[in-house]
Parts: structure tokens; sequence; C-alpha cells
């Protein structure tokens, strides 16, 4: 299962109301990156068929099922400190990650 911890609930409810959107957060794993597979993180307005649609509170997560098999125990929050502030992917099926988190092999 995918976790999103309170405080990026927060900032996820905030950026839809900043962005005047509504729908939900799609999370994906696509091909790319420096370390080869990149994090995928969007609007969407709607979850596809084959989604698994998880909800946090009034925040809808969409993930479709190839990226499930890289996100299932990943745990999405939000981080603040003196040098950046920002979302973090927590994910034990990450063998490896590049400096900058958006990017992992597995």
């Amino acid at each position: 299962m995918v976790q999103v911890t309170p405080k990026a609930v927060q900032k996820i409810r905030e950026a839809f109301v900043r962005e005047k959107v509504t729908g939900g957060l799609r999370l994906g794993v696509l091909g790319g990156g420096c370390s080869g597979l990149s994090y995928q993180f969007k609007f969407d307005p709607r979850p596809r068929a084959t989604d698994k649609v998880l909800q946090f509170e009034d925040v809808n997560v969409f993930i479709d099922p190839k990226s499930f098999v890289f996100l299932d125990g990943m745990t999405l929050d939000w981080k603040d400190s003196l040098i950046q502030s920002g979302f973090v992917f927590e994910n034990p099926n990450a063998k490896k990650s590049c400096g900058c988190g958006t990017s992992f092999s597995a």
C-alpha cells in the first residue's frame, strides 16, 4: 500500500486550491531520469478505469497498475529544511536513487 503523510496531504490540498484544479493527484513511474525511472506527480481530473484510487482525508491519489508495482510500500512525505522544501518519496523498492530524489532504479 502507498501512504501519504498528513503534512503531504496538506501540501497537496494547498496546491489544488492554489492551482484551482479538482480531481486527484496522479502518482506514477516513467522510464527515464538519471537512475532509470522517474516519479510522475501531476493533477488529474479523474481516475482511469484500471487505477487504484487511494483516499487520504479529502485527497484522492490515482496510481496505474504498472506504476503500483514500483510504488507499493512507498510513503509520500513533505520535508522542510534550510536548503530545500518539497515532497519526498520514501520508496523501499528503490535500489538506488539520484541526488535530487526524483529518479530511482528498482
